[in-house]
């Protein structure tokens, strides 16, 4: 369970995460939300608002996990245990979910209308975590991953 002591805990590292990259951000932590609107019971939602966030998420994200893994780190020792810490700067994280759902629809569309699989670009675990998702609550389709890291995919396939 996610306490108030322990928001509070990750709110005063982001604080001073963000602060010793010397950048003026707005941040606020929650407790996580499931996409149906369920709390999430092992996730703390970190969301910063910035003026030039770009230099902060990086490239495809990279510099954005790079920050979320530093107070995941920063949050473990100093609680001993620490819960999934979603990091999400100017909302990109969630414009990518929904970017990452409607290409997973549309996927699972062209499979299912076409009788034919679906291979989807190579995409990071968690990016093929949501593909994953979004297809598990279709009855027309199925997903896999298949390939090595870092090419791994995720095949559409339609259900016979």
């Amino acid at each position: 369970m996610i306490t108030n002591e322990i928001l509070k805990t990750i709110e005063q590292i982001a604080r001073e995460v963000f602060g010793k990259l010397e950048t003026k951000a707005q941040i606020s932590v929650a407790q996580a939300r499931l996409p149906d609107g369920q709390v999430d019971d092992a996730t703390v939602s970190v969301s910063v608002t910035m003026d030039d966030p770009q230099l902060y998420i990086g490239e495809k994200g990279q510099t954005l996990f790079e920050i979320q893994h530093v107070i995941r780190a920063m949050a473990r020792k100093k609680l001993g245990q620490a819960p999934w810490i979603a990091l999400d700067i100017n909302e990109y994280q969630k414009t990518k979910e929904a970017y990452l759902a409607e290409l997973a629809n549309a996927a699972a569309d062209e499979a299912a209308l076409l009788k034919k699989e679906k291979e989807l670009p190579a995409m990071t675990a968690r990016e093929r975590r949501i593909i994953h998702t979004v297809i598990s609550q279709r009855t027309d389709v199925t997903s896999e991953s298949a390939g090595e890291e870092p090419d791994r995919k995720v095949v559409i396939r339609p259900k016979p």
